[in-house]
């Protein structure tokens, strides 16, 4: 029976050896994890706050935006009006140059006589004037309109 429990604490001692190792490596584990809980701890507590950070800056980018928005908005009914006026300034004129074009090609065409060429000359001349002015009145006019 000595045999069998000088055997028995044989492979009690064999045994405990693995478990000594292992409950070592266990413990600088352990070591290391709670050194690291610290770190760790602050990276949550990092983490939180911007959380929180960005939480609060959301109704304040909120109202920018909504901000920005509305004077963006302003810009574009501007430029829309603009545009229209623009449009309109752009007939005029291409209104007054057709009527121009028109002044100046009936013009050219009448070929007074020999005897009524001064008078004649002198009416186109007048005419001429008159619906240069008129025209440029008239762009003139439209002009300042949008001002």
């Amino acid at each position: 029976m000595a045999n069998l429990e000088l055997i028995i604490n044989i492979i009690i001692i064999a045994l405990l050896i693995p478990t000594i190792v292992y409950a070592y490596r266990l413990n600088n584990s352990l070591k290391v994890l709670r050194q690291n809980q610290n770190s760790l701890a602050q990276l949550v507590n990092a983490l939180n706050e911007a959380t929180f950070k960005a939480e609060n800056s959301i109704p304040k980018l909120k109202s920018v935006t909504e901000h920005s928005s509305e004077g963006l908005k302003e810009v574009v009914d501007s430029a829309k009006e603009l545009k229209d006026d623009l449009l309109f300034i752009n007939e005029r004129a291409d209104n007054l140059a057709d009527r121009l074009e028109n002044v100046i090609s009936t013009g050219r065409t009448i070929k007074p006589d020999t005897d009524n060429k001064s008078r004649t000359e002198e009416k186109f001349v007048s005419d001429n004037s008159d619906a240069r002015s008129e025209a440029e009145l008239e762009l003139l006019k439209a002009l300042r309109s949008i001002k």
